[in-house]
């Protein structure tokens, strides 16, 4: 799925680095969210 600058993101849970889930619906609406994605560590890119 390509997703155009500025629309919203689908949803989604992901463990954090403690293990527990943790789901963008648990943030959206009440505090700015921001996204980072890149291809991979110590890359160029």
């Amino acid at each position: 799925m390509l997703l155009d600058t500025g629309s919203s993101a689908p949803g989604f849970t992901l463990p954090n680095q403690f293990g527990s889930n943790v789901s963008l619906a648990e943030y959206r609406g009440s505090q700015p969210v921001v996204l980072i994605f890149y291809p991979k560590d110590a890359t160029g890119g």
